[in-house]
C-alpha cells in the first residue's frame, strides 16, 4: 500500500467509523469488530485483541479476538500484573515492542495455549476521558515487518474511536437496563399465560406439578430454549398455597451484572454512582409468594453465592447496607444449558446446584410431544388472528402436514413465531403449507444406527451450484433456524454455534439474514 493510497484509506476508515459511533446503534461488539478489522488492514497484522478489565481488575479478560488463535484465545484470563496488555492498562501508555518473545512483561501462556507465536506487538489503552478502560493490541506485522511509529499514530486514533464508541455503548446499555426494569416493576406479577397440554407425556408432568406445588421446596426446570418453562413456572406457583401472593419473574440474562445484584436484592441509596435512593429487591417485592430466576446459569459467581445464603437462611443484605432482610419466598430456577457441565467447568457453584436441584422437571422438547403442535397452533391462529385484523379459522392440510413434519429447534416459541408470520403474511380464511414458510430451513429427523439426523431441505436450483453458494445457503439456513431457536438473541445463538457473537453479527450482514 503506497502512502498516497495509505492516506485516502485511513481518512475514509475514520470517516466510516465516527459516522458509526453517532448513528442510532445498539451493537456494540459489531463496531468494535469493525474497528479491529480496520486496524488489522491498516498496519498490515495477522491479528488484533480488545481486552476488557475482569472482576477485582486483576485480570484482562478477551471481549474480542479476531485471527489465527482468537477463538482458542477467548476463553484464557490475562494477568493483568505480568502482561504486556497489564502493563499499558496500569500505565495508560501505548507500547510497540517488535521482539516480544524476549520482553519480561510476555504473558506466554495465550502462545502456549493457543500454538500461536507472536513475534511483534503494538498495545494502546482505550480510553474513556483520559481514563484507561481497556487494551487493544496488534500481533504480528506480515512479511515479517516491523511495526513503526506511523502505525502507532493510526492505531491510537482509531483506539480514540474505540473509546468513544464504549462510552456511547455504556449509555446507550444503561437506558436499556432502565427501561427494562421499568418494564418489569409495571408487569411485576405479570399476566399468566394459557397453559395448554395434550400429549401423555405433558399431562404426566401437570400430574407431577400438582404434587410439587404443594412442597415448599426449591424446584429446578429444565429444557431447551422455547419449551415453556415459565408456563410451568407459573403453574407451580397458582397450584401452590402461595398463589394469593406475588409471582416475581427475573430474567438472569437480561440485566448487566452491576444492576442485577440491585434487582435482585435491592439497595440504599448512596451504595453506587446514580443510586440516588433506595430499592426494593425482587426478593423483598416476592416476600410469602414465588420467585421465578430464568436463565438461572447466566448469574455471575458472586450472586451465586448470595442465592445460595437465600435458599440457605432466607436473609441477604441490600447493595450498600449491613442490615439482614429474611424473606419468605419459594425458588423456582430455570435454564436451558448443563448445569453439572457448567459445575465441572467451575462456573457454577456445586453447593448452589444441589440446592436448586432439590424437585428437577425436565419439559420434553415439542418435537417429543407432537400431539401438542396442533392445539398451540389453532390457539396462536386465534389469537393473531384478532391482532392482525383478519378472519383466520384453521389451517389447510398440507400445512398442518408441514407442522408435524419440521423438527421445531425453536420449539414452542418457534411455533408461535411461525404462526404470527403466517397471519401476517396470509391471506384467509385458512393458513396454507407456502404462508409457514418452513421450507427455507425445514428440518427432517431420520432414524440412523440409532442416533436422530437433521436433513436441510434447501433450494439448490438456479445457475451458481458451485460448492461455495451451497455452503452458504446452508450457513444462512441454519444460523436462521439457530436465531429463531433462541428468539434472535445472538449471545445465545453464538453459544449454540460455538463461534462469538461478534462472529455472528458479522454472518447476519455476509449471509443477508434478516
Amino acid at each position: 500500500m503506497n502512502s498516497e493510497t495509505f492516506e485516502i484509506d485511513r481518512l475514509k476508515t475514520l470517516i466510516e467509523i465516527n459516522s458509526l459511533i453517532n448513528s442510532n446503534y445498539s451493537d456494540f461488539d459489531a463496531l468494535l469488530v469493525y474497528i479491529l478489522e480496520s486496524a488489522m488492514r491498516l498496519v498490515e497484522c495477522e491479528s488484533s485483541s480488545l481486552f476488557l478489565p475482569g472482576q477485582g481488575n486483576s485480570v484482562l479478560n478477551f471481549r474480542i479476538a479476531l485471527g489465527p488463535a482468537g477463538v482458542k484465545a477467548m476463553t484464557i484470563p490475562v494477568d493483568i500484573n505480568n502482561s504486556i496488555a497489564g502493563w499499558v492498562f496500569k500505565n495508560n501508555k501505548s507500547l510497540i515492542i517488535n521482539d516480544v518473545q524476549h520482553d519480561h512483561r510476555f504473558f506466554i501462556k495465550v502462545q502456549d495455549s493457543t500454538g500461536y507465536k507472536t513475534e511483534n506487538m503494538i498495545a494502546i489503552p482505550m480510553r474513556v476521558k483520559n481514563s484507561c478502560v481497556g487494551v487493544i493490541q496488534l500481533i504480528n506485522k506480515t512479511q515479517g515487518q516491523k511495526f513503526t511509529q506511523s502505525d502507532l499514530g493510526i492505531l491510537e486514533l482509531l483506539c480514540a474511536q474505540a473509546g468513544m464508541a464504549y462510552e456511547v455503548a455504556g449509555r446507550f446499555k444503561t437506558v436499556q437496563d432502565e427501561n427494562s426494569i421499568l418494564r418489569n416493576r409495571i408487569n411485576l406479577g405479570g399476566e399468566y399465560h394459557t397453559f395448554l397440554a395434550n400429549s401423555s407425556v405433558m399431562q404426566d408432568l401437570v400430574s407431577t406439578l400438582d404434587e410439587v406445588a404443594q412442597a415448599n421446596i426449591s424446584v429446578l426446570i429444565l429444557g431447551e430454549s422455547g419449551v415453556g418453562k415459565e408456563l410451568f413456572a407459573e403453574q407451580l406457583h397458582l397450584k401452590s398455597d402461595r398463589s394469593s401472593k406475588p409471582f416475581v419473574r427475573v430474567n438472569c440474562a437480561a440485566l448487566s451484572p452491576q444492576l442485577l445484584e440491585s434487582e435482585l436484592f435491592g439497595h440504599v441509596k448512596g451504595a453506587f454512582t446514580n443510586a440516588v435512593s433506595d430499592r426494593i429487591g425482587r426478593f423483598e417485592l416476592a416476600n410469602g409468594g414465588t420467585i421465578f430466576l430464568d436463565e438461572v446459569g447466566e448469574l455471575p459467581l458472586d450472586l451465586q453465592a448470595k442465592l445460595l445464603r437465600v435458599l440457605q437462611s432466607k436473609t441477604f443484605e441490600k447493595v450498600g447496607s449491613s442490615k439482614t432482610i429474611s424473606v419468605d419466598v419459594r425458588i423456582i430456577a430455570a435454564t436451558n444449558r448443563d448445569l453439572e457441565t457448567m459445575v465441572q467447568e467451575g462456573k457454577f457453584r456445586q453447593d448452589l446446584y444441589y440446592r436448586l436441584n432439590v424437585l428437577p422437571l425436565n419439559i420434553p422438547p415439542l418435537r417429543n410431544r407432537k400431539e401438542d403442535i396442533e392445539p398451540l397452533a389453532l390457539f396462536f391462529c386465534h389469537k393473531f388472528s384478532s391482532e392482525v385484523k383478519k378472519n383466520f379459522v384453521g389451517f389447510s392440510e398440507e400445512a398442518m402436514e408441514s407442522l408435524y413434519s419440521y423438527y421445531w429447534p425453536g420449539n414452542v416459541r418457534e411455533l408461535e413465531n411461525t404462526i404470527e408470520r403466517a397471519c401476517v403474511l396470509g391471506k384467509p380464511p385458512i393458513i396454507r403449507a407456502d404462508d409457514l414458510r418452513l421450507h427455507s430451513v425445514s428440518t427432517v429427523v431420520q432414524q440412523e444406527n440409532g442416533k436422530n439426523e437433521i436433513m436441510y431441505d434447501l433450494d439448490l436450483g438456479g445457475e451458481d451450484r458451485t460448492l461455495k453458494t451451497a455452503v452458504n445457503k446452508f450457513k444462512k439456513a441454519y444460523i436462521t433456524q439457530i436465531l429463531d431457536e433462541t428468539s434472535w438473541n445472538q449471545t445465545e445463538a453464538g453459544k449454540i454455534l460455538g463461534i462469538q457473537r461478534t462472529y455472528v453479527s458479522r454472518l447476519l450482514n455476509e449471509l443477508h439474514i434478516r
